[in-house]
This record gives C-alpha cells, sequence and structure tokens, in this order.
C-alpha cells in the first residue's frame, strides 16, 4: 500500500526558512519522478517542484524558483522541499506524490509565513 507522510511544516515568519520531508513507502521510489504540491486556502493543488528519478532534473513552478530546493535520498524513499525566503503568498499546506500518477495523497503538513 502506497503511503505519503509529509512532515516539517510550521509557523515562521516572511524571510524564514522550512525544510519539508516526505517519507513513502509502498512502490519503488527511485523509479518514479517525485514532486511538491501545494494547496491553499480556497485554490486547487498545484505542483510547484518536480524532481527526476535519479535526482538530476528539477523544475519549478516560476513563483519560487530560486527560494525552494528539491531534493530526495532513494536510498532512504524520502523526498525533500528546502524553501528559503518564505512569504506570506507561500502559506498552504504542501503535500508530495507522483506526479502524472497522483494517487494516494497524505494528510499534507501546514506551512505558514506570517509576522
Amino acid at each position: 500500500q502506497v503511503q505519503l507522510v509529509e512532515s516539517g511544516g510550521g509557523l515562521v515568519e516572511p524571510g524564514g526558512s522550512l525544510t519539508l520531508s516526505c517519507a513513502t513507502s509502498g512502490f519503488t521510489f527511485r523509479d518514479y519522478n517525485m514532486g511538491w504540491y501545494r494547496q491553499a486556502p480556497g485554490k486547487e493543488r498545484d505542483l510547484v517542484a518536480e524532481i527526476t528519478l535519479g535526482g538530476y532534473i528539477s523544475n519549478y513552478t516560476d513563483s519560487v524558483k530560486g527560494r525552494f530546493a528539491i531534493s530526495r535520498n532513494n536510498a532512504r524513499n524520502t523526498l525533500y522541499l528546502q524553501m528559503n525566503s518564505l512569504k506570506p503568498d507561500d502559506t498552504a499546506v504542501y503535500y508530495c506524490n507522483r506526479p502524472r500518477i497522483e494517487r494516494n495523497w497524505g494528510q499534507g503538513t501546514q506551512v505558514t509565513v506570517s509576522l
């Protein structure tokens, strides 16, 4: 059974940093591209960062380019998102999943950027 468990969110001031983690199980992690998504209140869930299965190529939505960095540890079946220079607009629930498969969503982790 596929499980995706996100962690690392919290309350942070504008300009601050957080690192999110996604522990996975139930599938062969190293065989899939992985992505981080976010859903702000009243909005759809959007893909914000994606990394290829070997970890060599990553892509970001324009709003987070230069501030967020996605990475993975295939030995630990874990995905990461380093978030720097956080803005109030980054406030959302963050999820991980396999892009274009997008099943078995986890509970997500709340990130709140506020004074």
